[in-house]
């Protein structure tokens, strides 16, 4: 019955999946890195043939790549820092658990204590 009011997945799931997106994000930046230099080699085979359309072809498909890939590692920056964001917030919330509990703990030592007898000292 638990699991009956439960929205969607934990903030721990989504931690995880944020993280794991931003690793296949940066992947497929390294992946169109690669991509544009395959490129960037056909238009210089396509320049040494003289074939100046076909240059221009893998030249713009170079660009395209190289922007492709920028865009890739800027989504992974982003969704990085939300992900960052939340691992400080579930480390704050746990800080604060924790801190209920000791300050639980010092209230029942303080009543079974004789205050004047602390001052006493």
């Amino acid at each position: 019955m638990s699991g009956f009011f439960k929205s969607g997945p934990s903030m721990e799931d989504t931690l995880f999946n944020l993280k794991f997106t931003t690793k296949q994000m940066e992947r497929q930046a390294k992946k169109c890195e690669k991509d544009e230099k395959i490129q960037k080699a056909k238009v210089k085979k396509a320049l040494q043939q003289r074939n100046k359309e076909g240059a221009q072809i893998y030249a713009e498909n170079a660009i395209r790549k190289k922007n492709e890939g920028l865009n890739y590692l800027r989504m992974s920056a982003r969704i990085d820092a939300v992900a960052q964001r939340i691992q400080t917030a579930l480390m704050m919330k746990e800080t604060a658990k924790q801190m209920s509990g000791v300050v639980k703990g010092m209230d029942k030592v303080m009543q079974s204590m004789d205050l004047q007898k602390i001052a006493a000292v």
